[in-house]
Protein backbone atom coordinates (compact mmCIF):
# COMPACT_ATOMS: atom_id res chain seq x y z
CA UNK A 1 0.00 0.00 0.00
CA UNK A 2 1.93 3.16 -1.35
CA UNK A 3 1.20 7.10 -0.74
CA UNK A 4 3.25 9.07 -3.01
CA UNK A 5 5.85 6.80 -3.28
CA UNK A 6 5.62 6.57 0.57
CA UNK A 7 4.38 3.33 2.27
CA UNK A 8 1.91 3.43 4.72
CA UNK A 9 3.81 2.09 7.54
CA UNK A 10 6.82 4.66 6.82
CA UNK A 11 4.10 7.51 6.77
CA UNK A 12 2.60 6.20 9.58
CA UNK A 13 5.64 5.94 11.70
CA UNK A 14 7.27 9.27 10.80
CA UNK A 15 4.50 10.95 12.21
CA UNK A 16 3.40 8.61 15.26
CA UNK A 17 7.22 9.65 16.45
CA UNK A 18 6.71 13.11 15.30
CA UNK A 19 9.34 12.95 13.12
CA UNK A 20 7.61 15.21 10.63
CA UNK A 21 3.78 17.03 11.54
CA UNK A 22 3.25 18.19 14.45
CA UNK A 23 6.18 18.73 16.79
CA UNK A 24 6.25 18.70 20.77
CA UNK A 25 6.98 21.77 22.88
CA UNK A 26 9.34 20.31 25.13
CA UNK A 27 11.83 17.74 26.05
CA UNK A 28 9.50 16.49 28.57
CA UNK A 29 6.70 15.80 26.16
CA UNK A 30 8.57 14.13 23.50
CA UNK A 31 10.14 11.52 25.75
CA UNK A 32 6.62 11.02 27.57
CA UNK A 33 5.28 10.03 24.27
CA UNK A 34 7.86 7.49 23.35
CA UNK A 35 7.60 6.09 26.73
CA UNK A 36 12.00 5.67 25.99
CA UNK A 37 14.59 6.70 24.36
CA UNK A 38 17.81 5.06 23.74
CA UNK A 39 20.62 6.84 25.03
CA UNK A 40 23.98 5.35 25.04
CA UNK A 41 25.07 8.37 22.38
CA UNK A 42 24.53 11.20 24.77
CA UNK A 43 24.72 13.58 22.06
CA UNK A 44 22.93 11.68 19.41
CA UNK A 45 20.01 11.27 21.91
CA UNK A 46 19.71 15.02 23.15
CA UNK A 47 19.05 15.45 18.44
CA UNK A 48 16.66 12.35 19.18
CA UNK A 49 14.85 14.68 21.07
CA UNK A 50 15.64 17.82 19.16
CA UNK A 51 14.34 16.88 16.06
CA UNK A 52 10.40 15.82 17.58
CA UNK A 53 10.34 19.73 18.96
CA UNK A 54 9.02 22.73 17.22
CA UNK A 55 11.96 24.89 18.40
CA UNK A 56 14.74 23.19 19.81
CA UNK A 57 18.04 24.02 21.25
CA UNK A 58 20.57 21.29 23.07
CA UNK A 59 20.92 23.70 26.04
CA UNK A 60 17.31 23.31 26.15
CA UNK A 61 16.93 19.61 26.28
CA UNK A 62 19.86 19.75 28.72
CA UNK A 63 18.44 22.30 30.64
CA UNK A 64 15.24 19.87 31.14
CA UNK A 65 17.58 16.93 32.24
CA UNK A 66 19.26 19.69 34.69
CA UNK A 67 15.64 20.20 35.90
CA UNK A 68 14.95 16.32 36.60
CA UNK A 69 12.29 16.63 34.12
CA UNK A 70 14.10 13.97 32.48
CA UNK A 71 16.08 11.14 32.90
CA UNK A 72 18.83 9.06 31.62
CA UNK A 73 18.70 5.61 33.01
CA UNK A 74 18.58 1.71 32.11
CA UNK A 75 15.09 0.94 32.71
CA UNK A 76 15.05 -1.42 29.89
CA UNK A 77 17.02 -4.35 27.82
CA UNK A 78 20.17 -3.23 29.95
CA UNK A 79 20.66 -0.68 28.17
CA UNK A 80 20.54 3.48 28.62
CA UNK A 81 17.26 5.34 27.83
CA UNK A 82 15.98 8.48 28.90
CA UNK A 83 12.28 8.22 30.02
CA UNK A 84 10.45 11.32 31.77
CA UNK A 85 10.41 11.60 35.38
CA UNK A 86 7.83 10.53 36.71
CA UNK A 87 7.70 7.25 34.22
CA UNK A 88 11.18 6.18 35.30
CA UNK A 89 10.58 4.08 38.41
CA UNK A 90 7.15 1.94 37.15
CA UNK A 91 9.45 1.34 33.79
CA UNK A 92 12.41 -0.07 35.94
CA UNK A 93 10.01 -2.03 38.57
CA UNK A 94 8.17 -3.38 35.13
CA UNK A 95 11.15 -4.27 32.68
CA UNK A 96 14.27 -4.70 34.50
CA UNK A 97 13.61 -8.08 36.92
CA UNK A 98 13.57 -10.01 33.50
CA UNK A 99 17.38 -8.35 32.66
CA UNK A 100 18.34 -8.76 35.98
CA UNK A 101 17.35 -12.75 36.00
CA UNK A 102 18.92 -12.67 32.65
CA UNK A 103 22.29 -11.49 33.71
CA UNK A 104 22.54 -13.00 37.44
CA UNK A 105 24.89 -15.97 36.64
CA UNK A 106 27.07 -14.42 34.43
CA UNK A 107 27.87 -11.46 36.75
CA UNK A 108 28.72 -14.17 38.96
CA UNK A 109 30.36 -16.20 36.51
CA UNK A 110 32.77 -13.34 35.01
CA UNK A 111 32.92 -10.62 37.88
CA UNK A 112 32.21 -12.42 40.76
CA UNK A 113 29.54 -10.23 41.81
CA UNK A 114 26.93 -12.32 44.31
CA UNK A 115 24.32 -10.82 46.48
CA UNK A 116 26.89 -10.35 49.01
CA UNK A 117 29.19 -8.22 47.21
CA UNK A 118 26.15 -6.41 45.58
CA UNK A 119 24.79 -5.86 49.69
CA UNK A 120 28.33 -4.17 49.97
CA UNK A 121 28.39 -1.92 46.55
CA UNK A 122 24.69 -0.69 47.34
CA UNK A 123 25.98 0.09 51.26
CA UNK A 124 28.71 1.33 50.13
CA UNK A 125 27.05 4.38 47.32
CA UNK A 126 24.60 5.23 49.40
CA UNK A 127 26.33 6.59 52.13
CA UNK A 128 28.80 8.18 49.54
CA UNK A 129 25.43 9.66 47.20
CA UNK A 130 23.20 10.30 50.14
CA UNK A 131 21.99 13.95 50.64
CA UNK A 132 21.84 15.10 46.95
CA UNK A 133 25.89 14.07 46.55
CA UNK A 134 26.72 13.19 42.95
CA UNK A 135 30.10 11.00 41.61
CA UNK A 136 31.46 10.87 38.13
CA UNK A 137 32.34 7.35 37.07
CA UNK A 138 35.90 7.49 38.22
CA UNK A 139 35.31 8.54 41.45
CA UNK A 140 32.19 6.62 42.14
CA UNK A 141 34.84 3.48 41.06
CA UNK A 142 37.23 5.03 43.24
CA UNK A 143 34.97 5.01 46.07
CA UNK A 144 34.14 1.23 45.62
CA UNK A 145 38.01 0.59 45.85
CA UNK A 146 38.70 2.27 48.65
CA UNK A 147 36.02 0.34 50.24
CA UNK A 148 37.51 -2.95 49.22
CA UNK A 149 35.29 -3.92 45.94
CA UNK A 150 37.36 -4.12 42.83
CA UNK A 151 35.81 -2.37 39.47
CA UNK A 152 38.82 -3.02 36.85
CA UNK A 153 38.13 -4.99 33.74
CA UNK A 154 34.68 -4.23 33.28
CA UNK A 155 33.64 -5.21 37.06
CA UNK A 156 32.64 -1.75 37.45
CA UNK A 157 30.07 -1.24 34.94
CA UNK A 158 28.47 -3.82 35.44
CA UNK A 159 28.21 -2.92 38.87
CA UNK A 160 26.38 0.62 38.36
CA UNK A 161 24.63 -0.74 35.54
CA UNK A 162 23.08 -3.36 38.53
CA UNK A 163 22.16 -1.14 40.30
CA UNK A 164 20.78 1.21 37.81
CA UNK A 165 18.77 -2.10 37.06
CA UNK A 166 17.37 -2.32 40.92
CA UNK A 167 16.06 1.30 41.05
CA UNK A 168 19.24 2.59 42.69
CA UNK A 169 21.04 4.63 40.72
CA UNK A 170 20.39 6.69 37.57
CA UNK A 171 22.80 9.34 35.95
CA UNK A 172 22.23 12.91 37.12
CA UNK A 173 23.58 16.19 36.55
CA UNK A 174 27.04 16.59 34.12
CA UNK A 175 30.13 17.49 35.17
CA UNK A 176 32.62 18.93 33.37
CA UNK A 177 30.74 16.76 29.99
CA UNK A 178 31.25 13.84 32.07
CA UNK A 179 27.91 11.82 33.79
CA UNK A 180 27.54 11.89 37.83
CA UNK A 181 25.76 9.32 39.36
CA UNK A 182 22.89 9.91 42.04
CA UNK A 183 20.20 8.36 43.63
CA UNK A 184 17.47 7.78 42.22
CA UNK A 185 14.98 8.11 44.81
CA UNK A 186 16.65 11.93 45.60
CA UNK A 187 17.03 12.63 42.12
CA UNK A 188 13.35 12.15 41.05
CA UNK A 189 10.74 12.57 43.90
CA UNK A 190 7.81 12.40 41.58
CA UNK A 191 6.32 9.58 40.20
CA UNK A 192 3.87 7.51 39.59
CA UNK A 193 2.86 4.23 41.14
CA UNK A 194 1.37 2.05 39.40
CA UNK A 195 0.30 -1.97 39.74
CA UNK A 196 1.83 -4.61 37.49
CA UNK A 197 -1.49 -5.21 34.77
CA UNK A 198 -1.63 -1.28 34.72
CA UNK A 199 2.23 -0.87 33.77
CA UNK A 200 1.42 -3.22 31.19
CA UNK A 201 -0.77 -1.05 29.77
CA UNK A 202 0.11 2.10 29.73
CA UNK A 203 3.60 0.89 28.13
CA UNK A 204 1.98 -0.83 25.50
CA UNK A 205 -0.81 2.04 24.65
CA UNK A 206 2.46 4.44 24.52
CA UNK A 207 4.58 2.00 22.38
CA UNK A 208 1.71 1.21 19.96
CA UNK A 209 0.58 5.16 19.93
CA UNK A 210 3.94 6.46 19.19
CA UNK A 211 5.92 3.85 17.28
CA UNK A 212 2.73 2.10 15.44
CA UNK A 213 2.47 0.51 13.16
CA UNK A 214 4.61 -2.43 14.74
CA UNK A 215 4.01 -5.86 15.77
CA UNK A 216 3.70 -7.52 18.61
CA UNK A 217 7.46 -9.18 18.22
CA UNK A 218 8.37 -5.46 17.56
CA UNK A 219 6.93 -4.83 21.00
CA UNK A 220 8.41 -7.84 22.59
CA UNK A 221 12.20 -6.17 21.61
CA UNK A 222 11.60 -2.54 22.42
CA UNK A 223 10.52 -3.80 26.13
CA UNK A 224 12.25 -6.85 26.79
CA UNK A 225 9.13 -7.98 28.36
CA UNK A 226 8.46 -12.02 27.39
CA UNK A 227 5.54 -12.71 24.54
CA UNK A 228 3.32 -13.74 27.14
CA UNK A 229 3.13 -10.14 28.89
CA UNK A 230 3.02 -8.54 25.68
CA UNK A 231 0.25 -10.40 24.29
CA UNK A 232 -1.67 -9.46 28.04
CA UNK A 233 -0.74 -5.91 27.59
CA UNK A 234 -2.15 -5.85 24.22
CA UNK A 235 -5.84 -7.31 25.88
CA UNK A 236 -5.27 -4.54 28.36
CA UNK A 237 -4.93 -1.55 25.59
CA UNK A 238 -8.25 -3.20 24.37
CA UNK A 239 -10.18 -1.53 21.54
CA UNK A 240 -7.75 1.63 22.02
CA UNK A 241 -5.28 -0.30 19.47
CA UNK A 242 -6.12 -0.91 15.67
CA UNK A 243 -5.02 -4.00 14.13
CA UNK A 244 -4.58 -3.94 10.27
CA UNK A 245 -2.63 -6.44 7.80
CA UNK A 246 -0.24 -5.05 5.68
CA UNK A 247 1.32 -7.45 3.46
CA UNK A 248 1.58 -10.38 5.08
CA UNK A 249 1.95 -9.06 8.62
CA UNK A 250 -0.67 -7.96 11.80
CA UNK A 251 0.39 -4.41 12.85
CA UNK A 252 -1.03 -2.23 15.72
CA UNK A 253 -1.64 1.41 16.02
CA UNK A 254 -3.62 4.13 17.44
CA UNK A 255 -6.20 3.94 13.86
CA UNK A 256 -6.85 7.53 14.16
CA UNK A 257 -7.02 9.71 10.91
CA UNK A 258 -3.68 11.39 9.00
CA UNK A 259 -4.36 14.90 9.17
CA UNK A 260 -2.12 15.75 6.99
CA UNK A 261 0.52 14.27 4.59
CA UNK A 262 2.73 17.16 4.77
CA UNK A 263 6.42 17.03 5.29
CA UNK A 264 6.55 13.18 4.87
CA UNK A 265 8.72 13.25 1.54
CA UNK A 266 11.56 15.83 3.04
CA UNK A 267 14.76 14.26 4.12
CA UNK A 268 15.83 13.58 7.70
CA UNK A 269 19.21 13.60 9.24
CA UNK A 270 18.14 10.99 11.88
CA UNK A 271 20.41 10.32 15.06
CA UNK A 272 22.61 7.10 15.23
CA UNK A 273 20.36 5.04 17.25
CA UNK A 274 17.07 7.03 16.98
CA UNK A 275 13.90 4.86 17.48
CA UNK A 276 12.48 5.44 13.95
CA UNK A 277 14.90 2.16 13.34
CA UNK A 278 15.94 0.67 16.67
CA UNK A 279 12.62 0.22 18.53
CA UNK A 280 11.49 -2.51 15.74
CA UNK A 281 13.01 -6.34 15.67
CA UNK A 282 11.92 -6.29 12.14
CA UNK A 283 13.63 -2.87 10.42
CA UNK A 284 12.79 -4.09 6.60
CA UNK A 285 10.41 -1.24 6.47
CA UNK A 286 13.09 1.43 6.84
CA UNK A 287 16.06 -0.22 5.82
CA UNK A 288 16.63 -2.74 2.62
CA UNK A 289 18.73 -5.68 3.66
CA UNK A 290 21.65 -4.84 0.73
CA UNK A 291 22.25 -1.81 3.25
CA UNK A 292 21.82 -3.21 6.66
CA UNK A 293 25.42 -3.27 7.34
CA UNK A 294 26.08 -0.23 6.86
CA UNK A 295 23.82 1.03 9.28
CA UNK A 296 24.19 -1.17 11.86
CA UNK A 297 27.56 -2.70 12.28
CA UNK A 298 28.79 -6.33 13.56
CA UNK A 299 29.12 -4.78 17.24
CA UNK A 300 25.51 -3.38 17.27
CA UNK A 301 26.12 0.24 17.00
CA UNK A 302 23.85 2.10 14.81
CA UNK A 303 25.11 5.00 12.69
CA UNK A 304 23.36 8.06 12.20
CA UNK A 305 20.49 7.72 9.55
CA UNK A 306 19.93 9.51 6.34
CA UNK A 307 15.93 9.29 5.34
CA UNK A 308 14.39 9.94 2.38
CA UNK A 309 10.56 9.19 1.86
CA UNK A 310 10.87 7.07 4.88
CA UNK A 311 13.60 4.70 3.86
CA UNK A 312 17.02 5.14 5.09
CA UNK A 313 19.22 6.26 2.15
CA UNK A 314 22.66 6.73 3.51
CA UNK A 315 24.36 7.62 6.47
CA UNK A 316 25.98 10.99 8.31
CA UNK A 317 28.28 11.66 10.35
CA UNK A 318 29.02 15.45 12.36
CA UNK A 319 32.41 16.56 12.93
CA UNK A 320 32.79 20.00 15.32
CA UNK A 321 35.12 22.45 14.81
CA UNK A 322 35.86 25.99 15.90
CA UNK A 323 34.34 28.10 13.05
CA UNK A 324 30.80 25.71 12.92
CA UNK A 325 29.40 21.60 12.09
CA UNK A 326 30.54 19.82 9.03
CA UNK A 327 28.28 17.09 7.92
CA UNK A 328 29.15 14.32 6.11
CA UNK A 329 26.44 12.64 3.70
CA UNK A 330 27.48 9.21 2.79
CA UNK A 331 24.55 8.32 0.20
CA UNK A 332 23.85 5.07 -0.37
CA UNK A 333 22.50 6.89 -4.08
CA UNK A 334 23.36 9.55 -6.28
CA UNK A 335 20.82 12.16 -4.33
CA UNK A 336 18.71 14.31 -6.94
CA UNK A 337 19.01 18.46 -6.78
CA UNK A 338 16.11 18.71 -5.15
CA UNK A 339 16.94 16.50 -2.01
CA UNK A 340 20.47 18.35 -1.86
CA UNK A 341 18.32 21.80 -1.75
CA UNK A 342 15.97 20.17 0.69
CA UNK A 343 18.88 18.90 3.08
CA UNK A 344 20.53 22.17 3.28
CA UNK A 345 17.27 23.36 5.23
CA UNK A 346 17.61 19.90 7.07
CA UNK A 347 21.19 20.56 8.21
CA UNK A 348 20.50 24.54 9.22
CA UNK A 349 18.08 23.10 11.17
CA UNK A 350 20.36 20.81 13.13
CA UNK A 351 22.78 23.77 13.14
CA UNK A 352 20.38 25.99 14.70
CA UNK A 353 20.09 23.00 17.40
CA UNK A 354 23.52 23.23 18.30
CA UNK A 355 23.78 27.31 17.91
CA UNK A 356 26.34 26.47 15.32
CA UNK A 357 26.59 27.48 11.92
CA UNK A 358 26.64 24.69 9.65
CA UNK A 359 27.61 23.05 6.30
CA UNK A 360 26.97 19.61 4.20
CA UNK A 361 29.99 17.55 2.66
CA UNK A 362 29.80 14.83 0.45
CA UNK A 363 31.79 11.62 1.91
CA UNK A 364 35.13 11.03 -0.75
Amino acid sequence: MKTRGISRIAQLRLQRQRIVGAGFDSPGQVVSWLGAIQAQDYAASLWAIGLRMREATRAKVEQAIAERRIVRTWPMRGTLHFVAAEDARWMSALMTPRVIAASKARLLREFGLDDAVLARCRKVLVKALRDGQSLTRSDLYATLEKAGITTGKQRGIHITGRLAQEGLLCLGPRADKQPTFVLLEEWVAAHRDMERDQALAELARRYFFSHGPATTQDFAWWSGLTLKDVRLAIQLVGTDLEQETIGDRVYLHAGDAIATNEGLRAPQLLPAFDEYLVAYKDRSDALEARFSRQVIGVNGLFNAGLVIDGRIVGTWKRSLGPTGIVIELSPFRALLKKELKALDSVARRHGDFMGMPVRLRRAE
